[in-house]
């Protein structure tokens, strides 16, 4: 018996060949299929072909269960898996799974080969695009080194050069053998964000590590991180406000974030739920920013009838100062636009300074979606499906709080002045990593300031 695994179908008869196109086979192929089938089997070797600088004791453990199958069936699906967890090291351009009868002087009667045949990425790739947005145009130059070491290591730099600022990234990214999803990584790099909203522009030139890892059902990351900041007004009519937070700082924080992701997909999921919390503490391992931040992201996705999802999200944040020295502008939250509450222009809720908003200490914003296919379902089953109707309700707050006010004091200030929006528009999703929207959005609640 020899057959490609390239790969194998999970779910549903969907395998592209119909009754009538098989052939009859010889009464003695249908016996050793019989037998491989409805007995037990035994894989007596795993071959990896094709390794150059790979070492194969990293590679072990992901081919391990490979060994535990005890019928055919269960060979192919956990060379499947194998071979999905080969491709996720992103070190093998390609993978394939040859599964073969046993030979030698040493083969069972029930004895398989298992047998991956890879194809190494190449020591050195690099990629070259330009990019254009928010008045700005960009040339990205990017280097990459997977395997540098032979054990799924990967060096990557990124070196943006643009019409009005230039950024550059270095990291280096470490897994775990047999754990991918247990791995250290280390940054060091420079970015420059320019912020209209608030008049500001921010470089930060810093390092990191990282470390991620699961948990139960949760992933873990903690995270150092020391960043030298240099605020700068983006403009001549910049508030006093803005004039003021100008200048140098150095921020030194720990940090937790824990996820729980059930969702079947990031962009438009169709079922499952969201917990994302994080914790950030500065100020304790140097620098001369001090604070404590907490904030959160909930979301909820069931499928309804007719192929319609419903999604609910809840999303909340605080930051309290420690010491004396108030918060920074560049620490703090903001509210309004299309990732929050549409309708609204982008981070212009909440608290301003002659027309430049300077972020909240406190927010709070949820919203509800309805997701349907396209009124009579043009392009079903093809490009079509990549359209849905989007029906939303948004809404959320943003302020600052008066730290020896009670708790009841607190939500009352929440309560005031509730932005909110609702609208409909259309959807598209564009692969796996992002989302396209066009939407009409009525604002409700608006207050002074806003825009």
């Amino acid at each position: 018996l020899n057959m490609s695994l390239d790969p194998l179908p999970m779910q549903g008869p969907e395998l592209g060949v119909h009754a009538d196109d098989i052939e009859t086979p010889e009464m003695e192929q249908e016996s050793k299929q019989e037998v491989l089938e409805n007995k037990d089997v035994i894989v007596q070797h795993v071959h990896i072909d094709g390794l150059g600088r790979t070492k194969e004791d990293c590679l072990t453990y992901e081919i391990a269960g490979v060994f535990r199958a005890k019928n055919l069936i269960d060979v192919m699906k956990r060379a499947h898996e194998a071979r999905q967890k080969l491709l996720r090291l992103g070190i093998f351009r390609q993978v394939e799974v040859v599964i073969d009868t046993s030979q030698g002087v040493d083969a069972l009667p029930n004895g398989l080969d298992v047998t991956f045949e890879v194809t190494e990425l190449r020591r050195m790739t690099g990629s070259y695009n330009t990019m254009v947005g928010n008045n700005e145009g960009s040339m990205v130059l990017g280097l990459k080194l997977p395997n540098v070491f032979g054990r799924a290591e990967k060096l990557t730099f990124q070196f943006s050069y643009g019409t009005k600022e230039t950024s550059y990234g270095l990291s280096f990214f470490k897994p775990q053998p047999g754990h991918f999803e247990r791995n250290f990584a280390v940054n060091f790099y420079k970015v420059t964000g320019q912020f209209p909203w608030s008049s500001l522009r921010e470089t930060d030139r810093g390092v990191s590590t990282e470390f991620s890892f699961p948990l139960w059902k949760t992933n873990h990351t903690l995270k150092w991180e020391g960043v030298w900041r240099e605020l700068g007004c983006l403009a001549r009519t910049a508030s006093f406000a803005v004039r003021e937070e100008s200048g140098h700082s150095l921020k030194s924080s720990l940090s937790h974030a824990m996820v729980i992701d059930t969702r079947n997909s990031t962009i438009l999921p169709r079922r499952g739920a969201l917990l994302k919390i994080n914790q950030e503490l500065a100020g304790y391992t140097g620098g001369d920013a001090s604070f404590l931040k907490e904030d959160f992201e909930l979301q909820f996705n069931k499928r309804l009838f007719w192929d319609s999802v419903l999604s609910a999200s809840l999303w909340g944040g605080c930051l309290l100062p420690i010491g004396d020295k108030p918060t920074c502008i560049a620490d703090r939250f903001y509210l309004g636009g299309p990732t929050s509450v549409r309708g609204f222009s982008m981070y212009s809720i909440g608290p301003q300074s002659e027309g430049d908003y300077l972020g909240g200490e406190v927010y709070w914003a949820g919203a509800v979606h309805l997701y349907t296919p396209l009124p009579f379902r043009p392009g079903k089953g093809g490009f079509g499906d990549l359209f849905r109707t989007h029906f939303f309700l948004n809404a959320g707050n943003l302020c600052n709080l008066n730290y020896g006010d009670g708790p009841r004091a607190h939500l009352s200030k929440l309560a005031e002045c509730i932005r909110w929006s609702y609208g409909a528009g259309i959807v598209l999703r564009l692969g796996n990593i992002a989302r396209l929207e066009l939407n009409y959005c009525i604002p409700m609640g608006v207050q002074s300031g806003d825009r």
